[in-house]
């Protein structure tokens, strides 16, 4: 088994951790996360660490411990650091924008492409072709890069697409010359 679950996490200057009745809030200067949690784990706080404790030796009991610790020490990373994603747009015309706090997307279609930034998450255009998605909760940076990537999934012929920084994309070889023999009728 694992022992992610049995980790102390400290809790760094200027966030406040508070438990509530089946919920977890984690105040920091980024802003204020909220989690709920299942009843078989209990989440303890004191003497700045918060801990994940079960009661339950089963697996599922145990999983859960993980899962919350790994929640927790995500909300204090994203309540004093944040989180951040890079897209990159690879083809001729493809181009970002900002406009006011919306992003506008030029990715080959006859209109342009319009995303709204959800509370808590900004956008940042650097150049014409990289977009930054920046916020404190890091399961909604993931998905809202994951929405603008969605526009224009990268193809695998000439690599045109919006793709994450850094992404590996398998080129596939386009159709092969037809080979003509001499005769035949």
């Amino acid at each position: 088994m694992g022992r992610i679950g049995k980790r102390a996490l400290a809790i760094p200057g200027g966030v406040d951790v508070k438990v509530t009745d089946g919920a977890i809030e984690v105040k920091g200067p980024k802003g204020v996360l909220k989690q709920a949690y299942d009843g078989r784990v209990a989440i303890k706080v004191e003497g700045g660490k918060v801990m994940t404790l079960t009661d339950g030796s089963d697996k599922e009991s145990l999983s859960l411990q993980g899962l919350y610790n790994s929640l927790l020490k995500n909300m204090l990373t994203g309540v004093t650091a944040g989180f951040e994603k890079e897209l990159e747009m690879i083809g001729v015309g493809y181009r970002a924008q900002m406009q006011g706090k919306k992003l506008l997307l030029l990715a080959g279609f006859s209109h342009p492409v319009e995303f709204e930034p959800p509370a808590g998450i900004e956008f940042a255009v650097a150049g014409t072709n990289k977009i930054k998605i920046k916020g404190a909760d890091r399961q909604l940076v993931g998905q809202v890069a994951a929405n603008i990537r969605a526009a224009r999934t990268v193809e695998p012929y000439k690599g045109k697409g919006i793709k994450y920084a850094g992404e590996f994309v398998r080129r596939k070889a386009g159709k092969a010359a037809k080979a003509t023999t001499g005769g035949g009728a």
